[in-house]
């Protein structure tokens, strides 16, 4: 299944996750990838579009977050997004000047031109403004298609070579029509179809999985949560019961947790579970143990630990499913790279370094409500 996709460019704006889910909703597939990623690297990723998000600093900064020019020329459409607008103004020779005050909240824009980008926006519409740059003069061939109060070119656009600009944010809910907004830059002007569902990706993942795994065996660790539980039963669906999820109670769940999980994943849904009791081992060593980061490392540890003596019972596992999230890879691949730590998983960090196992993680390219919405 060939799948369409928008590149979303992250140059550290805290919405740029938001941008993404935005283009989601309206059923076309996006992903997130730093700033500076190779443009070979963006054409093997063929994007329909892309999209430059925005972010906290300045074109003038030393160290600025500049990508390649040749993002303009890769003949697909390209929409800038505040820091991202004031980049394609920039590097398309264009004039970036400081405002004489630092435009930040609701603002109403008019609109000059609503063809394309903004057709069916209200001619007086209510946006999110987060800047200290504007952009003065338009680079050649662009023209001002919206302005407010403060910003003379508070949108702009090159229709010809389909490159488009917006010094709000249209991604956010305080931007009335911005929905609206990305649906015209994705559907009007990219031209994306819209097969970006929960059944579509069913099927593709499910076809992945048996490609990936073959005739071999999966392990899981059951959590409880939304998220394992997902994975374990994708997976299931897709190889049946060459999957093996394990359990550990660790004297800490809530109550009635570890039947409600028996009854859900044994008894419901017939997946072979592997239930471990093993709430002595988990107290002991917690004995003493008063600081809530060290105790979710002593947790972590100990589940380790127990999980690979369980799997090693088992005969030919090759393969351990996990329930990574998208927002986990973002973290990953981010262009300031992971953040600090706020706190440790509690349950299967280290265990593919620890165990030698292949990792299967089927919802890799899922936020949190798409998994939601996949679990229903």
């Amino acid at each position: 299944m060939v799948r369409e996709k928008i590149l979303v460019l992250d140059f550290g704006s805290q919405y740029t996750q938001l941008i993404a889910r935005r283009v989601r909703e309206t059923k076309v597939y996006s992903e997130i990838l730093p700033y500076n990623v190779s443009i070979d690297r963006i054409r093997e990723f063929d994007p329909k579009g892309i999209i430059l998000s925005g972010g906290p600093s300045s074109v003038f900064e030393k160290g600025a977050p500049i990508p390649s020019r040749e993002i303009f020329n890769l003949g697909v459409p390209v929409l800038g997004i505040c820091y991202g607008m004031q980049l394609m103004a920039y590097l398309l020779n264009g004039e970036v000047m400081k405002s004489h005050r630092r435009e930040y909240g609701r603002a109403e824009i008019i609109i000059d031109d609503d063809r394309d980008l903004l057709w069916g926006i209200s001619g007086h519409s209510v946006v999110w403004m987060s800047h200290a740059d504007r952009i003065e003069k338009c680079p050649d061939g662009f023209t001002p298609i919206a302005h407010s109060e403060n910003s003379p070119i508070a949108a702009m656009a090159n229709h010809d070579r389909k490159l488009y600009a917006l010094q709000f944010h249209p991604e956010v809910v305080h931007t009335h029509e911005g929905k609206r907004i990305i649906h015209n830059f994705v559907v009007r002007i990219c031209q994306c179809s819209q097969t970006w569902q929960m059944t579509s990706f069913i099927e593709w993942t499910m076809a992945d999985i048996r490609s990936r795994v073959g005739d071999g065996r999966v392990i899981c660790a059951l959590s409880g949560g939304v998220d394992s539980a997902v994975t374990a039963l994708l997976v299931h669906r897709a190889i049946g019961d060459r999957l093996t999820c394990i359990f550990v109670d660790n004297g800490l769940l809530r109550k009635g947790e570890k039947k409600k999980v028996e009854d859900t994943f044994q008894r419901h849904f017939h997946l072979k579970l592997l239930s471990i009791n093993a709430k002595d081992r988990f107290l002991e060593v917690l004995k003493g143990v008063t600081d809530p980061e060290k105790k979710r490392k002593v947790i972590g540890n100990e589940f380790i630990k127990v999980f690979e003596e369980e799997a090693g019972k088992l005969k030919d596992v090759k393969f351990l499913a996990q329930g990574t999230l998208y927002p986990d890879v973002i973290e990953s691949i981010s262009f300031k790279g992971p953040s600090a730590t706020i706190k440790s998983h509690h349950n299967v960090g280290g265990l593919p370094d620890v165990m030698k196992l292949t990792l299967i993680e089927p919802l890799r390219e899922l936020f949190k409500d798409e998994v939601r919405e996949l679990g229903e």
